[in-house]
């Protein structure tokens, strides 16, 4: 685990002032069925986009809330990683985008029938949002939304 002194004067200040939020208690659901007969679907806050894809606006303040659908049959090698914190290396995620959206770890999970099935699709955002509210109030039920439509029971979230 870093250490707060590894980061800039700057951004140590905005950790120590930023007005984290606590979930009290935390919302859980637990499951209904075996997780082997469960749809699976990620979600990750890699900020990953396809190349067709718009990439997210780095000049909303406080962070874009929307997200992006990743078809589930993604090639891993197309996705191109726009997230906006320069508070980490990237390189990991260039070379293996499965580190922050693990399709292919997915894909041999159903393949050995630890899961029933996967989404159609897995949704990408952006991390490093400093004003949740419009994605808490808005984008998270959207999001919520989607996978509830596609049948999904599960989503794994994979935080950046």
């Amino acid at each position: 685990m870093g250490e707060l002194a590894e980061f800039p004067f700057g951004w140590r200040v905005f950790l120590r002032t930023y007005p984290w939020r606590r979930v009290d208690p935390v919302p859980w659901t637990p499951l209904s069925k075996p997780l082997s007969e469960c749809r699976l679907a990620l979600v990750s806050s890699a900020g990953f986009v396809l190349p067709d894809q718009p990439r997210f606006d780095e000049s909303i303040r406080g962070g874009d809330p929307s997200f992006r659908e990743i078809p589930s049959d993604v090639e891993v090698s197309e996705l191109v990683e726009t997230h906006r914190s320069a508070l980490f290396d990237h390189g990991g995620l260039a070379r293996d985008p499965n580190l922050a959206l693990p399709v292919e770890r997915a894909r041999e999970l159903l393949e050995c029938g630890r899961i029933g099935s996967l989404g159609r699709v897995h949704l990408s955002f952006m991390g490093s949002i400093t004003a949740p509210g419009r994605l808490t109030r808005q984008t998270a039920p959207e999001a919520a939304a989607r996978l509830a439509r596609d049948g999904v029971d599960v989503a794994l979230l994979v935080p950046v």
